[in-house]
């Protein structure tokens, strides 16, 4: 039976996850983070998970290559709301682990399948990455900076907004519709398809003639001077997004920039690089802390550009608790958050198998047939 903590809304829900790297554990994550019951399938052998995207979870370790392991998966996808994975087409169907065997051995399975190109479709077994796939979604075009080549925005897109967190998403939904219906699905993950998706407003503006397809033009691609990271006199860099006319015009204000009248035109795009310039100028002439003293918290739209080493010090995010030291090392903290099931503090990733024998157990298996998949190579050599 699945968890009863009260932890999270997803609490009473479990879901198999197959191990993998990336985008897959992102999924595992957020939906351990907000109370499912995540149980990851370990290989033996296997190296000790990623220590953020792993945590939350439950670890077991079957061998695939054997009859016993892949008949243990099976029984535990019989206990479970949903399960995925993140393999190649074709490669759970020849393990005998595929959405027509999972679904008919349990009707309600919610069965989640995550690639970059999708399941069908010409690149469908072609190998790729986060940039290949945002690069095909007509997304990786536009991220960088005037005349400059295209800049991967690190593998935020692909990989874990457009692949983990859209799989999550469904997996939800998909349960839910379920619950409902008392049948579950196959869901068809694309990272490209999702990270498409997360342009949704762009193609909306440039459907509207509102967006150049070109790089570094545009109001939102660091075109505009009023939107664009700059500069301090200390090497530091200062965020700014003063978009709307009272954000702009208190930009101006604390600025000094209302006396210059060609701040005026604001959204006359062929005054955007000369006025850049300006800005580029005032901002390096003083060092970070004194725009942060000038301009934090007020309605500039306005924030330094921290590093990883710097955020989780900062004094609004130590107010709000958005990160914490969990297994030895700092890590953000779920989000959202909810007002009557808040999520548990998580818990370090567990090491490979570590729960093997009490999940076995709780699906009934004894000692002695604990003691015979052992000695038949379920459980690795």
């Amino acid at each position: 039976m699945a968890d009863t903590n009260p932890a999270g809304p997803l609490s009473g829900v479990r879901i198999i996850e197959m191990a993998g790297i990336g985008p897959g554990p992102f999924a595992g994550m957020m939906l351990a983070d907000h109370g499912a019951e995540v149980i990851r399938v370990d290989r033996p052998g296997r190296a000790a998970p990623e220590p953020v995207l792993g945590r939350n979870r439950k670890s077991i370790v079957v061998d695939l290559k054997t009859a016993e392991g892949i008949a243990i998966v099976r029984d535990l996808a019989k206990s479970a709301d949903g399960f995925f994975e993140g393999l190649r087409p074709g490669v759970m169907e020849r393990l005998g682990l595929g959405p027509d065997v999972l679904l008919a051995d349990n009707p309600k399975l919610v069965y989640g399948r995550m690639t970059g190109w999708g399941q069908t479709g010409p690149y469908a077994p072609a190998a790729g990455h986060d940039i290949n796939y945002i690069a095909l979604a007509g997304a990786l075009h536009a991220y960088g900076r005037a005349g400059e080549k295209p800049t991967p925005p690190i593998n935020m897109v692909g990989d874990f907004g457009g692949g983990g967190m859209m799989l999550a998403f469904g997996m939800v939904s998909a349960i839910l519709n379920a619950r409902g219906t008392g049948k579950g699905q196959v869901i068809d993950c694309a990272m490209t398809e999702g990270a498409a998706v997360l342009m949704g407003m762009i193609w909306g503006f440039k459907g509207m003639g509102a967006w150049k397809d070109e790089r570094g033009v545009n109001m939102l691609d660091t075109g505009a001077h009023f939107y664009d990271t700059f500069e301090c006199a200390d090497g530091k860099y200062i965020a700014l997004g003063s978009i709307e006319p009272q954000f702009y015009a208190e930009m101006r204000k604390l600025t000094g920039l209302d006396t210059d009248p060609a701040f005026d035109a604001q959204m006359d795009s062929r005054q955007w690089p000369a006025l850049k310039a300006k800005l580029t100028v005032l901002f390096k002439s003083q060092p970070r802390d004194h725009w942060c003293r000038l301009m934090e918290m007020t309605d500039v739209c306005f924030a330094p550009v921290l590093s990883m080493a710097e955020a989780p010090d900062h004094p609004h995010n130590k107010a709000r608790g958005s990160f914490a030291e969990i297994g030895g090392m700092v890590q953000p903290m779920p989000a959202p958050r909810y007002s009557g099931t808040p999520s548990a503090m998580p818990t370090a990733a567990p090491a490979p198998g570590a729960d093997t024998q009490a999940l076995l157990a709780g699906l009934g298996y004894d000692a002695a047939k604990l003691a015979a998949l052992k000695a038949a190579g379920a459980f690795g050599r």
